[in-house]
């Protein structure tokens, strides 16, 4: 059985002064949720993922590459992405998002 979270998200961010933050809020069998938060002028390099995931962005700024699109991150804004999708991000401020990966591990 899988019991509920409540997380305070402002008070868990973290920003550390180079690099990234991430903190598991919720992992089970078939998805995961993770604060990330990311220094000003951090990148994350192009990788894909096995699973469906999606960003929202709680604080800051950045851009976030898709398949080639350059994406404006900036609190409020979603980003679905199918599995195997090419992506990469990088922290213009200081950046705090929420990603969610979905289906069971491969």
């Amino acid at each position: 059985m899988i019991l509920p979270v409540i997380k305070d998200l402002e008070e868990m961010m973290e920003f550390p002064k180079e690099g990234i933050f991430s903190k598991v809020l919720v992992k089970t069998e078939i998805s995961n949720y993770t604060l990330m938060c990311l220094a000003k002028g951090s990148d994350i390099s192009e990788h894909t993922s096995t699973r469906e995931a999606a960003v929202t962005v709680l604080k800051g700024k950045g851009t976030f590459v898709l398949n080639g699109k350059r994406i404006e991150m900036k609190p409020g804004v979603f980003i679905f992405m199918p599995k195997n999708a090419p992506h990469s991000l990088s922290a213009k401020k200081d950046l705090a998002m929420i990603l969610s990966l979905f289906g069971k591990e491969k």
